[in-house]
């Protein structure tokens, strides 16, 4: 197949009011071309109304019927972001029958991982028809509802796109990919077939909650109020006997597995310093699971960003940590690189999900295509 452009969405669960849309020029095996991208804001009032959906969602655990605020959601999300879409091909100089695909991963509200007796769950918001319909194009959506019927964790995802980035880079087991989205994930290919990747534990999401219920806005910017602070080496302690960081791969998390309730009774730059430290080494005890430990990660996502978090995955999960821009790619845009990429591995037939990624029976193809 000739290499089509695709363009991917993401939003992410730590809720930052940005849409990511990024197109891609790949076949869905490489990536020929890398090209415009963006962050949408949304409006207040929709990045309000996610709060209150995802408050809800918990409430609701799949049990009984859809709370009505999630059909209020799901059409806000698909208006949005198709939007979104039609802007960036517009500004790229595109057409939108130029387009092959567009990847609509939609908004996760809840994710429950499988455990022995209960089969997993998941949930995302976005009508992918609807979608369809605005554009005119294929929208590939629902990438993890047949990876969880299957008996998979229908997380992460991510791993095909990293291992295309990393093939590209020429580079290839003792580097790493780590995305710090609200969870933490990382893959990790050996540059033939062995391919692995799993939540490795919380990322921003505790500490922009720990930040907001201090009412010190939305996020420890530039890692400041970390800095400040000092860990609670006694507690971080406690909180890595946490048994899911010692659980063997395929795992994954919902956004709210782990909590800033983490950090309660402490001051505010404590508790921010002592959830800085912990997600670095849920991290390191991640990458002391993996075939063969990395001695560098390229972290993407906006954790990135946070010169605390750097800092702690150098001391405390005992690795090299660059930026994804040392190796030429979009940090902030790989997410939604990612489902462009997987869009067109959809369309193709091709898998998105393996068994040592999301624990899938066997390389599996996933997402709904609508036309």
């Amino acid at each position: 197949m000739e290499p089509v452009w695709s363009v991917g969405l993401m939003t992410g669960t730590v809720l930052d009011g940005n849409i990511d849309v990024a197109l891609l020029r790949t076949d869905g095996e490489r990536v020929a071309e890398f090209g415009a991208w963006r962050l949408a804001p949304y409006p207040g009032w929709i990045r309000n109304l996610l709060e209150e959906t995802l408050i809800q969602a918990r409430t609701w655990a799949f049990a009984g019927p859809d709370p009505e605020i999630f059909a209020v959601a799901e059409l806000a999300i698909t208006q949005a972001q198709s939007a979104a879409v039609r802007a960036l091909v517009a500004e790229a100089g595109l057409r939108m029958d130029q387009i092959g695909a567009v990847g609509f991963h939609g908004q996760t509200v809840l994710h429950r991982a499988p455990q022995p007796g209960r089969p997993g769950q998941t949930r995302q918001l976005g009508c992918g028809a609807r979608m369809a319909r605005l554009l005119g194009v294929p929208v590939v959506h629902d990438f993890r509802s047949a990876d969880m019927a299957a008996g998979g964790q229908g997380a992460p995802l991510s791993a095909a796109y990293h291992r295309a980035l990393l093939q590209g880079a020429g580079t290839a087991g003792d580097t790493a990919v780590l995305n710090l989205g609200g969870v933490a994930n990382v893959t990790w290919w050996d540059g033939a077939d062995g391919l692995v990747a799993f939540d490795t534990g919380p990322a921003n999401a505790p500490l922009n909650d720990w930040i907001k219920a201090q009412g010190l806005g939305e996020m420890d910017r530039d890692g400041a109020l970390a800095r400040s602070g000092r860990v609670d080496e006694a507690r971080l302690a406690r909180l890595l006997h946490h048994p899911y960081l010692a659980a063997p791969w395929p795992k994954s998390l919902d956004r709210f597995d782990f909590t800033a309730a983490m950090a309660e009774g402490l001051s505010p730059a404590d508790g921010a310093a002592t959830l800085t430290a912990f997600t670095a080494a849920a991290v390191g005890r991640g990458l002391d699971l993996l075939p063969r430990r990395p001695r560098r990660l390229v972290v993407c996502g906006g954790g990135r960003r946070n010169p605390a978090i750097m800092q702690a995955l150098r001391d405390r999960a005992g690795v090299e940590a660059v930026a994804a821009e040392e190796l030429g790619w979009r940090g902030d845009a790989v997410e939604a690189e990612c489902f462009a990429f997987l869009a067109v591995r959809s369309l193709r037939g091709l898998p998105i999900s393996f068994p040592t990624t999301t624990g899938a029976p066997r390389p599996l193809p996933g997402g709904r295509i609508a036309r």
